[in-house]
C-alpha cells in the first residue's frame, strides 16, 4: 500500500532526499512496493506519476550501491601450493 504524502510545493529531488540513506535491500524493498502499486492500477494518475518518479530514484540508488559493491569484489590470488598471497581486481580493465 503507497503511504499517504502530501508534497505540495516540494521538488522531487527533496521529496525523494531519504533515498541517499537507504541500504540496498530497503531501497529494493521500496521499488517493489511501487512496481506492485502501479501494475494494481488503481492509483489516481498524479500519484501514479509521483511514485514512478521515486521508483525512477530508488532504481539509481540500487545501481550505485551495486557498481560500489562490484568494485569491492576482489579475486584471490593462491600460490603454487595454493595459499593466499593477495588479491586483484576481479574482471581488470
Amino acid at each position: 500500500m503507497i503511504p499517504e504524502t502530501n508534497i505540495g510545493e516540494t521538488t522531487t529531488a527533496e521529496a525523494n532526499k531519504d533515498i541517499k540513506a537507504m541500504s540496498f535491500e530497503q531501497a529494493l524493498e521500496a521499488l517493489e512496493n511501487i512496481v506492485n502499486d502501479l501494475e494494481r492500477g488503481d492509483v489516481p494518475l498524479e500519484q501514479s506519476i509521483r511514485i514512478y518518479e521515486r521508483g525512477e530514484a530508488l532504481k539509481a540508488h540500487c545501481d550505485k550501491l551495486l557498481k560500489a559493491a562490484e568494485d569491492k569484489v576482489e579475486k584471490i590470488r593462491l600460490s603454487r601450493e595454493g595459499q593466499a598471497v593477495g588479491v586483484e581486481p576481479l574482471d581488470p580493465q
